[in-house]
């Protein structure tokens, strides 16, 4: 009988990173530099009730996890249901100040995270050192996660489900404004280097661009894209809409 429940236990549900940080490690295996990404799953304890359902397999999906209402408050949670996760640093300035005991160095960290598959988020930190400022920086990005609205929006589009996005979305931050608008399948991310990153990050492919203002300023246009990424989520559309566009809010084999 002890057999059996143990048998039980080692097949109830996990969380796909879970299961990756508590995998045995093979003795061939080569190894990985720099500091395990798995490392704070296998020491994780939650301090929510969230990750308390993520931890004992109650939820296995990132989409599950946003159904339940609950904030996403520990990186944790993010790091179990979406192991796929990569990212991005896409501004590091030095910012320097005159004070009165003399030269006060900071940093200023801009950072993106994204599966490719759906969802994106974006942050901006500051602190003393590079390193730690880009772990605030990757941790605070994982921790304002959108979905992505992705479908055929163009009139060029052939049938199907789309990589790019359903209907035109303006975004701004500061004086920068940036328009997203759809574009037929292979015509790639026409918009600049950091907005281009932005979006490979979400999972979209193929976009018409047009912007206005300063458009030179790194994290402006960076937050002006992610900006109106948010602006096509916060849109209503019923299943007719839906289905005739072939939209698909974040990840599509969830």
């Amino acid at each position: 009988m002890a057999e059996e429940s143990s048998a039980e236990e080692n097949s109830a549900p996990i969380a796909p990173g879970l299961a990756m940080a508590l995998a045995p490690v093979e003795e061939d295996a080569p190894r990985r530099r720099g500091p395990d990404p798995l490392a704070a799953l296998r020491n994780w304890t939650p301090r929510t009730r969230l990750g308390r359902m993520v931890m004992n397999g109650e939820i296995l999906t990132f989409e599950e996890a946003l159904a339940t209402g609950f904030p996403v408050r520990e990186v944790e949670i993010v790091d179990a249901l979406l192991p796929e996760m990569e990212d991005d640093v896409l501004s590091v300035n030095m910012i320097q100040r005159m004070t009165d005991s003399g030269r006060r160095v900071r940093f200023n960290v801009l950072c993106a995270v994204g599966n490719g598959d759906g969802y994106v988020g974006l942050s901006i930190c500051k602190g003393k050192e590079v390193a730690s400022t880009i772990q605030k920086a990757i941790t605070q990005a994982k921790l304002n996660l959108i979905p992505v609205f992705r479908g055929n929006g163009s009139w060029e589009s052939a049938e199907g489900p789309g990589n790019s996005i359903p209907f035109k979305a303006k975004g701004r931050s500061g004086s920068t404004r940036v328009t997203l608008l759809p574009a037929p399948s292979g015509k790639g991310l026409v918009i600049g280097d950091y907005g281009r990153r932005v979006l490979k990050l979400a999972g979209v492919e193929d976009v018409w661009s047009r912007s206005s203002g300063q458009t030179r300023s790194t994290i402006n246009f960076a937050k002006a894209t992610f900006n109106a990424l948010e602006v096509l989520g916060q849109a209503k559309v019923n299943d007719q809409v839906r289905e005739k566009l072939h939209i698909t809010i974040g990840r599509r084999n969830a």
